[in-house]
């Protein structure tokens, strides 16, 4: 039985929406959680397969295989990943900033930005529960993220600067960002390579069901749980890119060569192992 983690973040929501369930149940286990919790339990080796932060394939890299073109990446504005700030994002250094405890890449991602981009290397950084007014109560500003970042966006009322980490990174480097990969254990791959076959299909089948429509369907879905109009929904589904191809994956490395250059990841991470369904697995460079 192949145990599988499922993001309980909306942005995923495509890659799980149109998924036949009952069929994969035969030999895999669905385990529904928080991206910081998925990323403590596959370094556990507590589940096989699933969505994981970027960040977290990057600390075990050695240990885990990328499936191909599946990932949650922006070229932009990711439009749900957001730091709330009191003053301009030009005055943070010095200041207070509360982290969401939810997820590795989005915290990392800020302070690269924070330092690399801005230069501010005396912010106070605090993580805690992601509970806006909470946050905000003793910091000069609060970083949220997934359907936390997408609330507090609605009710944020023009008090606050609002800045979206994709459209950041993007504006200094040029480059995509990549916030989630689907990974797998090695020994989940040489164990249950079928089982991970099937999974692979069923999200790709999954995002392309869910792309076809404008993805109408799910966001009429996603507007039952969280609120907002299906036009909203739909707007963000189609601003994020789900694929993983060649610019996504440099675009990642960069990244991970600034989290080592600043002591985030203690290797630097200079390629990454591609799982090629047909013949195997690859690496890119």
């Amino acid at each position: 039985m192949v145990r599988v983690g499922e993001i309980l973040y909306t942005n995923v929501h495509p890659f799980f929406f149109y998924m036949d369930r009952e069929k994969l149940r035969a030999h895999s286990h669905f385990i529904p959680s928080i991206p910081a919790r998925l990323n403590a339990a596959m370094s556990k080796g507590e589940i096989d397969v699933g969505a994981i932060s970027s960040f977290a394939y990057g600390k075990n890299a050695e240990d885990l295989i990328l499936m191909p073109d599946l990932a949650v990446t922006s070229h932009g504005s990711v439009g749900s990943i957001f730091l709330f700030s009191k003053v301009p994002v030009e005055e943070l250094d010095g200041k207070k900033i509360a982290l969401t405890h939810s997820s590795a890449t989005s915290i990392h991602l800020l302070k690269i930005i924070m330092q690399r981009f801005y230069g501010h290397r005396s912010i106070a950084y605090t993580t805690m529960m992601p509970v806006y007014d909470e946050m905000l109560a003793d910091h000069d500003a609060c970083l949220l993220i997934g359907d936390d970042a997408i609330q507090a966006s609605w009710r944020e009322q023009g008090q606050m600067y609002v800045y979206d980490l994709g459209e950041k990174w993007y504006h200094f480097t040029r480059m995509p960002m990549t916030f989630a990969v689907f990974a797998m254990r090695k020994q989940a791959l040489e164990q249950e390579p079928e089982a991970l076959r099937a999974l692979y299909y069923n999200w790709k089948q999954s995002e392309e069901q869910a792309r076809a429509d404008g993805y109408e369907e799910l966001a009429r879905a996603v507007v039952k749980d969280h609120g907002g109009d299906v036009g909203f929904w739909q707007g963000y589904f189609q601003k994020l890119q789900y694929r993983f191809g060649h610019r996504e994956q440099r675009g990642l490395l960069h990244f991970y060569q600034l989290a080592h250059e600043e002591g985030y990841l203690p290797r630097d991470v200079d390629h990454l192992n591609v799982w090629d369904v047909d013949i195997g697995i690859h690496s890119i460079n």
